[in-house]
């Protein structure tokens, strides 16, 4: 496979700027082409059928785009699409629970792992099932908080209203003797703060994206397929809904202008 083509992110909307985030960061030579589903966003309450599809549509536009690889920058279609596409596409694939799950067990000293995620990434239990097939011991608190991806989609980090969803999202774990938070939905690190104020300094956060890209570089690595180097990066966003709101959106989160931004839909 040419290793001059761009690495593909999809997530249902901003959230995963937090994996595009990384891949800029350790992987700076490479180009990458990021598409937002925002026209379907949020995708945690849609059913299998559904989000399946839409994951399928998504591959398939990339592919077509002839990236070199794709990371599933969506938590619910890394637990729920990705199994399933990377049997119809010959393009190496990674998603985000089994990196972060490994670096869930890395960081706890008890073995006491919480998880909050969409409700349909809880449905599959995907976290649950990796971290205990990564070490039988460990204890695993799963919650659903479906009230957060629409606050960072509105932009609503650090209002009130989302300090008061935060705190009702988390009480379910407050007292469980957790030490390790997964954020389970890439939107979630734009309200790593206020989570982390809720949760108290014992308890460490773990946003898999991180551990995504340096998996993601590795496997790249034995691929063959990392940027030699020399030519300028290109950075394109294709959104399925409406550009001028993901651009602004994204400048409000990276600190930055993302440039022009597609609308595409498949």
């Amino acid at each position: 496979m040419d290793n001059g083509g761009a690495i593909g992110l999809f997530d249902s909307g901003i959230g995963g700027l937090t994996v595009f985030r990384e891949v800029n960061r350790m992987l700076p030579d490479e180009s990458v082409i990021y598409y937002g589903d925002t026209a379907h966003v949020p995708y945690g309450s849609r059913s299998v059928e559904e989000l399946i599809y839409f994951a399928g549509r998504i591959v398939a536009y990339l592919a077509e785009q002839r990236v070199k690889y794709v990371i599933f920058a969506c938590n619910t279609s890394s637990a729920l699409s990705l199994p399933v596409l990377k049997k119809l596409y010959p393009l190496p694939m990674m998603g985000l629970v089994q990196p972060g799950a490994a670096e869930a067990l890395r960081l706890t000293r008890t073995g006491r792992i919480g998880v909050i995620a969409t409700e349909v990434t809880i449905k599959t239990k995907a976290y649950e099932e990796t971290l205990k097939a990564l070490d039988g011991n460990v204890d695993v608190i799963s919650r659903a908080a479906p009230l957060l991806v629409p606050l960072v989609e509105a932009g609503d980090t650090d209002t009130n209203e989302a300090a008061g969803a935060v705190r009702e999202s988390l009480s379910p774990l407050r007292g469980t003797g957790i030490d390790t938070l997964i954020l389970g939905c890439t939107h979630y690190p734009f309200l790593a703060g206020l989570i982390a104020a809720e949760m108290g300094p014992e308890v460490r956060l773990v946003d898999p994206a991180g551990a995504t890209v340096r998996a993601a570089a590795r496997e790249m690595t034995g691929l063959g397929l990392l940027t030699a180097g020399g030519a300028t990066p290109t950075h394109r966003f294709v959104v399925s809904g409406d550009p001028e709101d993901f651009r602004e959106k994204a400048r409000l989160f990276m600190g930055k202008d993302i440039g022009p931004v597609a609308r595409v839909v498949l």
